[in-house]
């Protein structure tokens, strides 16, 4: 199967086409026929497997009829990082269609936003609590909204935006197409979807299996020994582009600071971050500038890097849905990817938990031999960045970057 069988118009296959893709994944071949076929929809599938243009096609092609200069199309994100991101593929896959897109979230100041859209825009793409704002400020009018769309629902119930959602509800029209998407569906959600949902298709894909492209290790190690064993594990393999995943925020600015400290290029991704220094932080990981981003699970949703060859939990997530969150982000689109994860006597049950989800026993491996200080480590350029969230492409080749300084003595506190 390619697009062209899937009854996209010529200027969006054209599109998609640009950006490098043919074949569509799993979600897309479900999901995008029965999108434009009006029908609600429930997607269940894990970070990686294409969601994003799984809806933004069909949107696309529904949108090429009709009026313009006004919103008909709504977003709604957990996350600034996956508001950009969404935006940002739908400026992608909309190229030629003439179709306007923009952004809503906080951080940043209204009157941008308000501007933007008294001018008009068909798809605006935000996170709740401005969205709200604009809504009860009257800056915003979502009265013509044909299609919503909620990306990560779980997500958005980790982080207790399901009674913002209920508010923004109220301000559209009942009669509308509504998209849900969500790697797990908490009883929350299940009741958020039977009240907003009619007679909704479930598409479900490879949901709570983690990604067959990326290979397991754990590294047993002592709670006190995993900044020093952070730093062997980042010496003694070939890494491209690495995501650190930590279990809080403060956690994440140390482990950042001390890398940097060992001689490593690296930043973090955390909440109480300015929007500024976020964008500075992603962009630099995009591109290249940053080999090794360090973050918590909430700061990560959003980013896209599908490039990336490593993720590392420094913490072990809570549950078998969370670390299959984090591993998502490596391993995507037919890409090879490794996931490594520090863990300490203490993780013994989440670590059968995740073997029994995996239905094998993940490989232990021990840091012994020779101390990092003595290593001369290589580092490697990254490659460009491609759209998110899209069809298979090979991994590419890796290409070592001129050799960096000596990292300072020390280890990751």
């Amino acid at each position: 199967m390619d697009f062209s069988s899937l009854g996209l118009h010529p200027r969006i296959r054209a599109a998609v086409k640009a950006q490098g893709f043919h074949t569509p994944t799993p979600i897309q071949a479900e999901a995008i026929p029965r999108i434009l076929e009006n029908e609600d929809l429930i997607g269940l599938a894990q970070t990686g497997t294409g969601k994003t243009a799984a809806f933004a096609l069909p949107i696309l092609q529904r949108l090429l009829d009709g009026p313009r200069k006004q919103t008909r199309t709504l977003v709604i994100a957990p996350t600034r990082e996956l508001a950009q991101q969404i935006h940002q593929d739908f400026v992608d896959l909309g190229e030629g269609t003439g179709l306007q897109s923009m952004t809503v979230y906080g951080g940043v100041g209204m009157a941008p936003q308000v501007g933007r859209l008294r001018r008009g825009t068909e798809i605006v793409v935000g996170c709740p609590g401005r969205l709200l704002d604009h809504l009860q400020h009257g800056t915003a009018d979502f009265s013509s909204v044909e299609v919503l769309v909620i990306d990560e629902a779980d997500r958005l119930f980790d982080m207790g935006f399901l009674p913002t959602i209920r508010r923004i509800l109220k301000y559209l029209p009942k009669d509308r197409q509504t998209l849900l998407f969500s790697a797990t569906m908490p009883p929350d959600i299940r009741r958020l979807a039977k009240e907003i949902l009619t007679d909704p298709v479930t598409v479900e894909v490879d949901r709570s299996t983690p990604a067959e492209t990326v290979a397991h290790a754990l590294f047993p190690v002592e709670e006190r020994g995993k900044g020093e064993a952070l730093t062997q594990v980042l010496y003694q393999h070939d890494t491209e582009s690495v995501l650190v995943f930590t279990r809080t925020k403060r956690r994440a600015k140390r482990v950042a600071e001390g890398l940097v400290s060992a001689g490593f290029s690296a930043t973090c991704l955390q909440g109480n971050l300015s929007q500024n220094r976020r964008q500075e932080a992603l962009d630099g990981f995009r591109r290249g500038k940053y080999q090794i981003l360090v973050a918590t699970d909430i700061a990560a949703r959003g980013i896209d890097v599908a490039s990336i060859s490593h993720v590392i939990n420094y913490d072990m997530p809570d549950t078998v849905d969370a670390y299959t969150h984090r591993i998502g982000r490596t391993g995507r689109a037919a890409r090879t990817g490794d996931a490594f994860t520090l863990v300490t006597p203490s993780d013994a049950a989440a670590v059968r938990a995740i073997e029994r989800a995996m239905k094998s026993r993940i490989e232990r491996r021990h840091l012994t031999g020779a101390s990092p200080r003595a290593a001369d480590p290589r580092k490697h350029t990254r490659p460009e960045r491609t759209p998110a969230d899209q069809g298979a492409s090979p991994r590419p080749s890796r290409q070592p970057r001129h050799q960096q300084r000596t990292p300072a003595r020390g280890a990751v506190r």
